[in-house]
């Protein structure tokens, strides 16, 4: 997946990208809850350069402990969310143990290079966000439901596991899309430029 194939792409799927109706309340909660944490993701992009609201995305979307409203705790690793007090045994393997989700954080992103990334725009987010999800979507000519999920852009068809014999093409996924949560965060707290 090249960047400068894709950008467009998400340009064009971003301005037409509505919220299905019956999912506006959770992904205005999921927004709330992002922002009111923006401090604690702050501290993560000032030591890598990633945009908090992306952190904030990856965290929701990773993260396997929640608490009782599925708000993601800060209690698992960015990168797969597995548990911070243990090494992880699944991709990426080997990681940690951390002190806290900020230091996992950091090592995930590094991890993945995404500190290596300069000028973070809109359309670069929703890039990398994808490609940190993986990019088997893209190869069936879909649009990953890991950006887009909940809206008018996703369809059918889920990986269930990881590689090519997860992959079924009538399950919906059903777990919030990057975009949308970002879409609600810029309405309040509008940092990403975009592609000219």
């Amino acid at each position: 997946m090249i960047y400068g194939r894709k950008w467009h792409e998400y340009a064009e799927q971003w301005d037409r990208m509505v919220i299905k109706n019956d999912r506006k309340k959770e992904f205005e909660k999921i927004a709330e809850y992002a922002l009111y944490n923006r401090q604690r993701y702050l501290v993560i992009e000032e030591n890598t350069g990633v945009p908090w609201s992306m952190i904030a995305c990856i965290h929701k979307r990773e993260s396997n402990a929640q608490d009782k409203d599925g708000n993601p705790l800060f209690t698992s690793y960015l990168g797969n969310g597995q548990p911070l007090n243990r090494k992880t045994t699944i991709v990426p393997k080997g990681r940690g143990p951390f002190n806290s989700f900020e230091e996992g954080a950091v090592d995930a992103l590094r991890y993945d290079k995404l500190t290596n990334v300069k000028e973070w725009r809109l359309e670069k987010v929703l890039y990398y966000l994808e490609i940190f999800n993986g990019t088997g979507y893209d190869m069936r000519g879909l649009p990953a439901p890991y950006l887009w999920g909940g809206t008018n852009i996703q369809k059918a068809g889920k990986y269930v596991s990881d590689g090519p014999k997860g992959w079924r093409s009538n399950v919906w996924d059903k777990q919030p899309g990057c975009a949308p949560i970002l879409k609600l965060i810029f309405q309040s707290d509008n940092e990403i430029k975009r592609e000219d």
